[in-house]
C-alpha cells in the first residue's frame, strides 16, 4: 500500500489576501493572541506602502539613500547602546573619532592628531539635541559672567537673538529653558538676518546670537562673518561682548566642500559653538548630529555628568541617554568611504542638479526663484503674479504624480509670501530631476486651465 502523506502536507494555507484579514488585528490595543513572524511582517509592511516614497520626498533634508555596505554595517550595530562605552569601546572610539573629524572640518582650536580628547563635542540624535546643548552652554556661560555682577543672574531674564527663520527647535529651547527669544523679522525679498538687526537687538542679558548656515525656508547662508564683525566692533567700542552659535544643521557638511573659501566657522574668534546634522548632508540615515565647541573652556563643567554604573567612569553631556550606536557607525563609514574628495564630488553634483532645476524655474514664465541651489543644494521659488492658483495648488498637483514638494508661508513680516522648496539630496539623480521638471510642466499646464484659486491653500497646515 503506497505511503499516504499526512493531512498537514496536503492542507493548503488560506490565500494571502484572506489570511490577514479574516480576523482583524486590533489597532489601539495589544492583540490577545500572537501571530507568526511572516504574518506580522506582511501586515505592517503592507500598511507602510501607504506612505509616500522617501526618495521622492523633496521636502526633507534627511538622507534617504546610503551605500548597501553602510546599511549592512548599521544593521550589525542595531543592538549596541551608544551610552555603554565601557561595554562597546570600539563604538565609543568611533564616536570620538567622528567628533574629532567634525571639529577639524570646522577649524576648532587645540586639536592634536594623537589626542582624541582634544576635540570638545559630542554626537547627538540630531541637530535638535545638538541645539539644546549649544544653547545650554551659552546660558551657563552667561550665568557665570552675570554672576559676578550685582544681583547676579537670578534677577535677570536671559535672551537669545535669532531670526524668525530659525527652526522650531530654537523656540523649544527658549521655552523649555526659560530664555526670552528675540526674533529678528524677515522682509519680502530678504529672508536672512542682517548685522544691523543683530547689533540693535543684543544687550547685557543676551546669552548669544544664532546665525544659520543654510536656512530651512530657502537654504540661504546668513552672513556669519559680517555679523561677527559687527559684534566685534560693538565690543571694541565698549558695548556688550556676545558669543555666536552657528546653526549649520543643513550647511555644515556642504559649505566646507562647495565653498571652501567662505569663512564662517571657528576661524572667526566670536563663533564658540556649531551644530550640524549628519543625517542631512552628512549623508547618513536619521538620526545623527553633532555639536562641537571652539575649545573646552566654552563647555561649562557643570553640564557634564559622570556615571559609573555601566562599568566605568564615563562623562556624559547629552540630553538623551540610551540610543543605538548604528548611526555613528554609518557616519564613520561615510567619513572613511568618501573623505574630503568624495564629499566635494557629491556636493558639487548635487549643486549642479539643483542649479539646473533653478535655472529651468527661472527661465519659465511661472516662477520667481528665491534660491537657485548655489548656496546649498536647495531651490526655493514662488509663482509670478496672480496666475489663478497658488503654490499650495502646485504642491497638491505634484503629489498626484508621487512628488512631495512642500508649499509653505515665509516667517514673520514676510508671511504673505508663499514658497515651493525642492531639496536635492544624494539619490535624487539628474534623471529624476528631469522627470520632476516634466511633471511640473504638466501640472502647471493643467492648473493654467483649471485655475483653482487657492483651493488647496485652506486645506494646508500652514493656513
Amino acid at each position: 500500500m503506497p505511503h499516504r502523506p499526512s493531512a498537514s502536507v496536503h492542507s493548503l494555507a488560506p490565500a494571502y489576501t484572506g489570511r490577514l484579514f479574516t480576523a482583524p488585528v486590533p489597532a489601539l490595543r495589544m492583540p490577545d493572541e500572537s501571530m507568526e513572524p511572516d504574518a506580522a511582517y506582511r501586515f505592517i509592511h503592507d500598511e507602510l506602502m501607504l506612505d509616500g516614497s522617501s526618495r521622492l520626498n523633496l521636502a526633507t533634508f534627511v538622507t534617504t539613500w546610503m551605500d548597501p555596505e553602510a546599511e549592512e554595517l548599521m544593521a550589525e550595530a542595531f543592538d549596541k547602546n551608544m551610552i555603554d562605552k565601557d561595554e562597546y569601546p570600539a563604538t565609543a572610539a568611533i564616536e570620538q573619532r567622528c567628533v574629532c573629524m567634525v571639529a577639524d572640518l570646522f577649524h576648532a582650536e587645540g586639536l592634536r592628531d594623537d589626542d582624541p580628547s582634544s576635540a570638545t563635542g559630542v554626537s547627538t540624535i540630531g541637530s535638535s539635541e545638538a541645539v539644546m546643548l549649544g544653547g545650554l552652554a551659552l546660558k551657563w556661560r552667561w550665568r557665570e559672567r552675570i554672576g559676578r555682577e550685582k544681583g547676579g543672574w537670578k534677577t535677570r531674564t536671559p535672551n537669545l537673538v535669532m531670526g524668525s527663520n530659525v527652526q522650531v527647535v530654537w523656540e523649544k529651547f527658549c521655552r523649555y529653558f526659560d530664555v526670552e527669544p528675540r526674533y529678528l523679522p524677515m522682509a519680502e525679498g530678504r529672508y536672512v538676518i542682517t548685522p544691523e538687526q543683530v547689533v540693535a537687538a543684543v544687550d547685557e542679558n543676551t546669552i548669544g546670537v544664532v546665525v544659520i548656515l543654510g536656512t530651512t525656508y530657502t537654504g540661504e547662508l546668513e552672513p556669519v562673518a559680517e555679523i561677527c564683525a559687527a559684534l566685534d566692533n560693538l565690543a571694541r567700542s565698549g558695548g556688550v561682548d556676545i558669543p555666536v552659535h552657528v546653526d549649520a544643521a543643513s550647511g555644515g557638511f556642504v559649505v566646507p566642500f562647495l565653498h571652501p573659501g567662505l569663512v564662517w566657522d571657528f576661524r572667526l574668534p566670536r563663533v564658540v559653538s556649531i551644530n550640524v546634522s549628519g543625517h542631512k548632508y552628512g549623508l547618513t540615515y536619521p538620526g545623527i548630529g553633532f555639536v562641537v565647541w571652539r575649545s573646552a573652556e566654552h563647555l561649562p563643567e557643570e553640564l557634564i555628568f559622570r556615571v559609573n554604573y555601566l562599568g566605568g567612569d564615563m562623562p556624559t553631556f547629552t540630553l538623551n541617554f540610551s540610543r543605538p550606536g548604528n548611526q555613528v557607525v554609518g557616519q564613520y563609514y561615510n567619513f572613511l568611504r568618501l573623505g574630503r574628495e568624495g564629499y566635494t564630488k557629491v556636493m558639487q553634483t548635487l549643486s549642479q542638479t539643483a542649479r539646473w532645476l533653478g535655472d529651468w524655474l527661472a527661465a519659465s514664465e511661472h516662477f520667481e526663484v528665491i534660491s537657485d541651489g548655489s548656496a546649498i543644494p536647495v531651490v526655493a521659488a514662488r509663482l509670478r503674479g496672480d496666475r489663478g492658483y497658488t503654490e499650495f495648488d502646485v504642491s497638491h498637483e505634484l503629489r498626484t504624480c508621487g512628488w512631495q514638494v512642500p508649499a509653505y508661508t515665509m516667517p514673520a513680516n514676510a508671511s504673505h509670501v508663499s514658497v515651493l522648496r525642492i531639496v536635492v539630496r544624494e539619490g535624487f539623480s539628474a534623471d529624476l530631476a528631469r522627470a520632476l521638471r516634466d511633471d511640473t510642466f504638466t501640472a502647471l499646464a493643467h492648473l493654467d486651465k483649471l485655475k483653482p484659486r487657492g483651493h488647496f491653500s485652506e486645506r494646508h497646515f500652514a493656513h
